[in-house]
This record gives structure tokens, sequence and C-alpha cells, in this order.
């Protein structure tokens, strides 16, 4: 049988041609493949963060431990004005003396009890210059400088200094005794002691050693004689005590967020 010639016009499929349409096939199929493993293998491998440099954060500046806010102004103010308040109750004169006995030294002792020795002083530093300014705040409506340099002046001026002792000896009992975060039952008469010691010793001791030599000298007595006067004065002094520790105990434990404790925390 013999092969029948191609038609005119047309051309037989050589094997070059076949050659090159299978190569560009391969190529073609390669390529992609080769397109899929890198995607695939960039997909699986992890992208590298690179780490950037943040900006510095702002540090909030420490608050000073003399820095007073609002509230500790409030509070300030608030035992300024119950020492004022204190002395409207009449002064009680014993034995013709100069020197009245007076509630305010119980605002004196509660000022430091309750506010801690910075506050508690700033409160009484306030009282006295009221009272030096002619505002009749002390017991008896009495008021002004020709007060505070008579023989009644070393005790008022030392209600300062006083109530700072007050505070001092708190914050140290309350710190050594793990209470700054709040005072439990079951520490509350053993604080009650404590209290009562620093009201004595800051608020009764302290301010007679300040007042007594100011007053002898005032009246040109020997201080031995007014000690022994000064003696009427120790049973109402005590009983403030008393009266000062018994509030202090029940205000701790019901506001843990007292000056005082807060003082204590540093």
């Amino acid at each position: 049988m013999t092969s029948t010639p191609p038609a005119p016009g047309t051309s037989a499929p050589t094997t070059a041609t076949t050659a090159t349409t299978a190569t560009a096939k391969t190529a073609e199929t390669a390529a992609t493949t080769k397109t899929a493993k890198t995607a695939a293998t960039t997909a699986t491998e992890p992208t590298p963060v690179v780490a950037t440099p943040s900006a510095p954060t702002a540090r909030r500046p420490r608050r000073s431990r003399w820095a007073l806010d609002a509230r500790d102004l409030a509070h300030v103010a608030t035992f300024a004005a119950l020492t004022a308040a204190l002395g409207l109750a009449p002064p009680l004169y014993v034995l013709g003396g100069a020197v009245p006995i007076t509630a305010q030294t119980l605002g004196v002792m509660l000022a430091g009890t309750l506010l801690g020795a910075y506050r508690g002083a700033l409160a009484m530093a306030t009282f006295v210059a009221l009272v030096a300014a002619g505002l009749p705040l002390l017991s008896g409506g009495r008021g002004g400088l020709s007060i505070l340099l008579g023989p009644s002046g070393g005790y008022v001026v030392a209600w300062i200094a006083g109530a700072a002792l007050v505070g001092w000896l708190v914050q140290r009992t309350v710190a050594r005794r793990g209470l700054s975060h709040g005072v439990p039952r079951s520490a509350s008469r053993t604080l009650a002691l404590d209290v009562l010691v620093a009201a004595l010793v800051g608020g009764v001791a302290f301010v007679y050693a300040c007042g007594i030599p100011w007053q002898a000298a005032m009246l040109g007595l020997p201080q031995t004689t007014v000690a022994l006067g000064a003696l009427a004065f120790v049973p109402g002094d005590l009983l403030k005590a008393v009266v000062a520790a018994s509030v202090t105990v029940a205000v701790l434990r019901a506001y843990p967020a007292a000056p005082v404790l807060r003082a204590a925390r540093g």
C-alpha cells in the first residue's frame, strides 16, 4: 500500500515542532511546581519579627512625702477647726491660776494620733497662726499675740511640736506592729495602750515641759512652784488621753486609709 501525500497548502507535524511543544509544557509545569513549592514554604516558615524600638514610657514622678493633696488639706483644716470648736467649752481656772484647764488639748492629741506627725503639726500650726492673727479661738474667746506672749503662750505654741511627737510615736507603733493597712479587732487593745502612751508623752509631758518654764519666766516664779500648780491639770489630761486613744482605735479600724496609717507606710 502506498502513502497519500499531504494536501497542498498544509504541512505535516515535524519532529522538531513536537519536541518544542513538549519542552515548553515541561518548563511550564516545572515553573508552576516551583512556584507552588515556594508559596508553601513561605506559608509554613514563620515570618521573622523585627523588634522596633518603642518610645520611652513616661514615668510618673514619685510624690514627695511632704506634698499635700486636697484631701490632706481638708484633714488639716478639719482638725484645726476641731481644736477651735473644743475651745467653746468654758475654761476652768484652778485656784486662781493664770493658765486655764481646757478641752483643746484633746484636739492636739487627736491631730497627732489620726493625722500623723507631719499633718498633725500642720493642723496645730494653722490653729496657732489663726490665734496669733487675733481670732478668738482659744478657750474663753481669747486670741492675739498678747496671749501667745503671756503665761499660757508656752503651752499653746508647744501644741505644734506636741502633735508632731504624738503622731511620730503612733506611726512607729503602727509600722512596728504591721498595722499600716488596717487594724484588726484582735489588735485593738494593744494599739489603744500604745496610743494612750503616745498621747501622754507628746500631748501632756512634752507640752508641760515647754509650758512650765515659759510660765515661770512670765510670772517670775520658781519652776517648782509652777510645776506643783500644774498637777491640777493632770487628772483632766489623763481623761483626755484615754478618750483620744479610744477614738483613735475606733477610727483606724473603720477607716484603713487614715492619714496616720498612710504615713506609717512610708
